[in-house]
């Protein structure tokens, strides 16, 4: 199985069976970044699944993505958001992500989608410095692990009341609960999941799905 997960192979075959509804162009698209050697990248389908569900739930016309690899969480929110909807993604790879302009385009969702290839911190202050404070309603940050305090601290000015922000890789392949790895990226998880359990700012909670996925609704 080309993605991860915690559970037995078996199970998460049982789980796509009977769950998942991928659009043909999502499954063209995980299909073609399995072949590709930073295919880990990947989220799972039913990741993606989860993130299409969570706008429309919330009703999200404006959304932010920190790492945009190949471009399949930004397709799985793109094609369900209004015709209204916007999407600022933002990503430093210009190889990966001209995959992720070339099913933009085919899926007819291109113009919904503002890509910015530079460091994501320059974009989200820039978003605040042009009055983006509390506009947003969902964010999914997957991108450098160290950075994701940074991350958090500017998605959550940019996010308005009631917005939903997505952490991917927060159980990081259980190398957090190994006190003998102390590398920056282990070190930096660590150290935002212990905050954020602490951070009355949001409403929070879990997903064991995919590499384990943290929902914060913003207060």
């Amino acid at each position: 199985m080309a993605h991860k997960s915690y559970l037995a192979e078996a199970l998460q075959d049982y789980v796509l069976d009977n769950w998942l509804r991928e659009p043909a162009i999502l499954t063209r698209l995980r299909e073609e970044t399995a072949s590709h050697p930073r295919a880990g990248f990947q989220i799972p389908p039913d990741q993606g699944q989860l993130m299409a569900l969570l706008v429309q739930l919330i009703g999200a016309k404006n959304c932010l993505e920190i790492g945009v690899y190949t471009g399949y969480s930004s397709l799985s929110v793109a094609l369900v958001l209004p015709d209204d909807g916007h999407l600022v993604a933002c990503d430093v790879n210009e190889e990966y992500t001209s995959m992720a302009r070339r099913y933009w385009a085919e899926a007819g969702v291109a113009a919904k989608i503002d890509l910015y290839l530079r460091p994501a911190v320059e974009t989200l202050d820039w978003l605040l410095a042009e009055g983006g404070e509390d506009s947003y309603d969902f964010a999914f940050i997957d991108a450098d692990k160290a950075s994701y305090p940074a991350y958090v601290e500017r998605v959550h000015q940019l996010l308005r009341p009631g917005g939903v922000m997505l952490i991917d890789n927060v159980l990081w392949h259980g190398r957090l609960i190994d006190p003998s790895v102390q590398d920056e990226d282990t070190v930096a998880l660590r150290a935002l999941n212990a905050s954020l359990h602490g951070d009355d700012r949001f409403d929070l909670a879990l997903i064991p799905i995919g590499d384990g996925v943290t929902i914060a609704r913003k207060r």
